[in-house]
């Protein structure tokens, strides 16, 4: 399939497509139009010598130095190297190809004054696969991601470096090889490749793809720990939810309802407490919480994936053009700071619920931290220190970065987003997310061995799935495996896939 980009529409979805599997692009004819229109706008201002800001003016605390008519050709160059000042190892490729799908909807509505010509090399450069080489670090948020984005705008002089069927390349050499002509930049067109918070967003619009996905593993795992605990599932019963009115905890209520359905607890077959504890019975509220963060989250990133970032911003059917700050960060960055702040919640649920299969005292007849032979063996002691380090971490990550401004250009840029420590610093969180999930997923398959009654259905499976990858553990072995190979099982997602074959979607 092929995405047609007209500058609205684009969904999270859309980004995983063409970053990650590489679906092919196509601008749309009237997006295509509204970009010349706009372009035959600005070069009429700039033959009439109509001061524009970073067209024909210098930017930052330079916006008021004129440049001269010889100036005004050359400007974009030197402002795509002195911004390309980035640190660090390489981004991801997905990173890089979702930030470049972002700005060539930007430009597809016609608002940035670009010439045709880079937009469609843009495109070109997606459906040909090459990838500019970026640092992961150096962008503050606003003015936009200029850094990275200037790193990209490289490749359209012919210079920096791309990846090309898997290998590097100095720019020109892989735009050549991609058969890709290289456009040059002329007057306003590397402010307008540049000047907006596309990598930022491109990366937070992967992460939410992934914690969606991990939240629903979240919850396939609460529910293998309920059964193994032999909760209570009354609170888990969709019109409690529904009373109250939060939609996040209908959905996780439901989706752990469909996991245990069938099993002898659902039915009523296993003894249970009147009243669990809160790790347990507030399960639907906390990752229901989760599930609004993150829709919340998914609707600013969406708005932004399709409105018009960028400075300044032309307006041709008025013949006008208005500089302000759409390139700001900051509507992205602080709902993306809520949404890692989610996962890190979630993950403390994750390990009080595998800390209570540990102990005695609160597993309801398991044996200690899971292990027939306590004493001579520890069973999964060390898995909690494990989970425990990672939270630990993820709580230090989940500080937002939205507060943390610090001002630049000569304080002209007084207040900047910080909207990429928050993109690079959730996906950290995430990661832990993975081995913490991973652990409790272990846990859990490990009770539920030592129970005698059956499973729900979605629950069967999920163990089933986890006993591929790693055995009961009959006496003491080295963890680290399992703990890689569980992490790896999450992030893989194979469980959440498996599981939904068989008892439907958890959405």
């Amino acid at each position: 399939m092929t995405y047609i980009v007209t500058g609205a529409g684009l969904t999270i979805e859309d980004v995983v497509n063409v970053a990650r599997n590489n679906e092919k692009i196509e601008l749309h004819p009237d997006a295509l139009k509204q970009i010349k229109k706009c372009r035959a706008m600005v070069e009429k201002k700039i033959d009439a010598k109509e001061i524009m800001y970073g067209v024909n003016t210098g930017i930052g605390e330079f916006s008021e130095v004129v440049l001269t008519d010889d100036q005004v050709g050359e400007f974009q160059k030197y402002l795509i190297y002195n911004h390309a000042a980035g640190i660090g190892e390489p981004m991801p490729l997905d990173y890089v190809r979702g930030a470049m799908l972002g700005r060539v909807n930007v430009h597809a509505h016609g608002n940035s004054g670009v010439r045709h010509e880079i937009t469609l090399t843009l495109v070109a450069m997606l459906n040909k696969g090459v990838t500019p080489w970026v640092c992961r670090k150096g962008s503050v948020g606003a003015s936009g991601d200029l850094a990275p984005m200037s790193q990209i705008a490289l490749l359209l002089m012919g210079e920096g470096k791309a990846y090309y069927k898997g290998e590097l390349y100095p720019g020109k050499e892989a735009m050549d090889k991609a058969g890709i002509e290289i456009p040059g930049l002329k007057a306003r067109d590397g402010l307008a490749t540049i000047n907006g918070s596309n990598v930022l967003t491109a990366m937070s619009a992967l992460f939410l793809y992934d914690a969606n996905r991990w939240l629903k593993q979240a919850e396939i795992a609460a529910s293998m720990s309920l059964e193994a605990l032999k909760a209570n599932m009354r609170p888990y019963t969709a019109k409690l939810h529904e009373a109250r009115g939060f939609k996040g905890a209908v959905r996780s209520a439901n989706a752990i309802n469909r996991m245990v359905k069938g099993g002898d607890l659902k039915e009523g077959r296993v003894p249970h407490k009147v009243q669990d504890a809160y790790s347990m019975r507030s399960t639907p509220q906390v990752i229901g919480a989760a599930h609004d963060a993150l829709a919340y989250a998914r609707s600013q990133v969406e708005i932004e994936l399709n409105g018009v970032g960028d400075n300044p911003v032309f307006f041709p059917d008025e013949n006008i053009q208005l500089s302000g700050a759409n390139f700001q960060g900051t509507p992205v960055s602080l709902p993306m700071d809520m949404a890692g702040i989610a996962i890190t919640m979630v993950s403390v649920m994750s390990e009080r619920r595998m800390n209570r299969l540990n102990n005695p005292a609160l597993s309801v007849g398991l044996p200690a931290f899971l292990t027939k032979g306590a004493g001579m063996f520890s069973g999964l002691m060390l898995s909690q220190y494990t989970a425990d380090m990672q939270i630990v971490e993820q709580r230090i990550l989940s500080t937002p970065a939205s507060i943390q401004s610090i001002p630049a250009a000569a304080d002209q840029e007084d207040f900047v987003s910080m909207g990429m420590n928050t993109a690079i610093k959730n996906f950290q969180i995430l990661d832990n997310a993975y081995g913490i999930l991973g652990i409790e997923l272990m846990a859990a398959a490990q009770a539920l061995d030592f129970r005698e009654y059956n499973f729900g259905k979605g629950v069967t499976k999920a163990k089933e799935i986890i006993r591929k990858y790693v055995e009961f553990l009959d006496i003491d072995r080295p963890l680290y495996d399992d703990h890689n190979k569980m992490k790896d099982l999450v992030e893989s997602c194979e469980i959440l896939e498996e599981v939904e074959k068989e008892v439907g979607s958890l959405e």
